[in-house]
């Protein structure tokens, strides 16, 4: 079957491409670029439209595993992320995995998913998994050389890296992470990390994960950088991976557009002195889950729910907008929507980042639409070693996005954050429809990308 693309905007950074021309998609593929309008059995007027490669959230977090399959849904984050244009996910990330990284991918294929799915091996998940669950504690040499070996494993089945979640095990020592990075030099696969700190605490934190990278020879990804510079910090935390990259290490970096973060109220971000790190009081913290759901923190609700229900999802509301303003000016940042669901709660990010960026930073201004569309779609493609994906040319894999860039905006609020986004009219995967109008048509075109 052969379908035409007509009448758009063709933007694809990644061949430096800013023309109106039309895409001619068989099989899967790009089969051609043409000003004509050659016969074709689906034909799609994206006339006023932008057309560009499908997204590429190099930061996720995928949805959970029951029973041997992968829980889906309506308000499953793989279903959220197609509505908002993304085609291709990085899942793994901050060191977690929910299973086993090549049974996932594995599962991902047998069944199908809304989304391409492409995951990190994570450390922390591996490490509990030969016995390491005290995440203050060092593990022993052995349990070291046993997550290096499922480490290699992982990048064998075809993993695109390793995560770590440094700021969540304050346990994990230098030698524990160059074990884990230094198989990622030999197929030049990436590491990607929550780093130890943030705040004032940022630069020590970001010096010992690059040079992590630097001694494993991994190219390094430091992630949701917003949230880790984003209290003042930002422009001398740029400054100094300015310094690394001019040193010779492959630094990037990613990032959401929102000014506030999201965690479990259980996890060490809450541990003693979060508050004087940030400034602030128990009611930055609003509760999105649970029977305080919407409401803001108070001390009792605080020390109730860390004792009694770690896992509930919290919003923290100290990120300064100027410094994610300047995240987004730098060169080598791009989007990463750090987003996760539990039961279709959680942070906005999951459902609303890749339109809220282009209404709220490319439409106003801040950001070109080139250069915006280059930050979603070529430069993770390139960082991550993915040939195919994030740009059209003939032979690229026909994921494309459709939309209107007066109209797009993302919908999903703190308080519903699963809510579609409007001005998206068509997202193809594999050059079939799967979405239409901010609505899964076929939510089973996934397969797993692997390298």
């Amino acid at each position: 079957m052969k379908t035409l693309i007509y009448g758009g905007r063709l933007v694809d950074p990644s061949n430096g491409i800013d023309s109106n021309l039309n895409i001619l998609i068989e099989d899967g593929k790009v089969s051609d670029i043409t000003s004509d309008l050659p016969e074709a059995d689906v034909k799609i007027d994206a006339g006023g439209k932008i057309v560009c490669p499908g997204f590429i959230d190099i930061h996720m977090h995928e949805d959970p595993v029951s029973d041997g399959r992968i829980v889906q849904g309506e308000s499953s984050i793989f279903s959220c992320m197609l509505k908002m244009g993304v085609t291709t996910v990085i899942g793994g990330n901050c060191g977690t995995n929910p299973c086993d990284p090549w049974d996932y991918l594995d599962m991902v294929d047998r069944d199908g998913t809304p989304v391409n799915v492409g995951l990190l091996a994570g450390e922390t998940s591996l490490r509990e998994k030969h016995g390491g669950t005290d995440k203050y504690a060092h593990i022993s040499k052995n349990q070291k050389a046993a997550v290096e070996k499922d480490i290699e494993k992982a990048l064998d089945s075809g993993c695109l890296g390793v995560s770590f979640g440094i700021r969540y095990v304050p346990g994990m020592d230098h030698e524990e992470m160059v074990m884990a990075a230094r198989p990622c030099k030999k197929d030049g696969k990436i590491i990607a990390a929550h780093i130890r700190s943030d705040a004032a605490e940022v630069f020590d934190a970001t010096k010992e994960f690059l040079d992590i990278a630097a001694e494993a020879g991994a190219s390094p990804q430091i992630s949701h950088i917003g949230s880790m510079a984003g209290f003042g910090q930002m422009s001398e935390f740029l400054k100094l991976t300015d310094v690394y990259k001019l040193r010779g290490l492959d630094v990037s970096c990613d990032c959401y557009p929102y000014y506030a973060f999201s965690t479990q109220i259980g996890e060490t971000t809450y541990d003693d002195g979060w508050m004087e790190r940030y400034n602030c009081g128990y009611d930055v913290i609003e509760l999105a889950e649970g029977k305080y759901k919407g409401k803001r923190c108070t001390k009792e609700m605080f020390d109730e729910l860390r004792r009694d229900d770690p896992n509930c999802y919290t919003v923290c509301y100290v990120m300064k907008g100027q410094d994610v303003d300047l995240a987004f000016s730098h060169p080598r940042v791009m989007i990463g929507s750090d987003g996760v669901l539990d039961k279709g709660q959680g942070h906005p990010r999951a459902a609303g980042a890749f339109p809220r960026f282009i209404a709220q930073f490319v439409r106003t201004g801040k950001v070109s639409l080139y250069r915006g569309i280059d930050m979603m779609t070529a430069m993770p493609a390139e960082k991550l070693g993915l040939k195919n994906k994030g740009r059209l040319n003939v032979g690229a894999d026909a994921d494309i996005v459709i939309f209107d860039f007066e109209k797009i905006t993302d919908n999903a609020t703190f308080q519903e954050p699963t809510l579609a986004p409007s001005g998206i009219d068509y997202v193809l995967m594999g050059g079939e429809i799967a979405a239409k109008d901010c609505a899964v048509l076929n939510g089973g075109l996934g397969r797993s990308v692997r390298r």
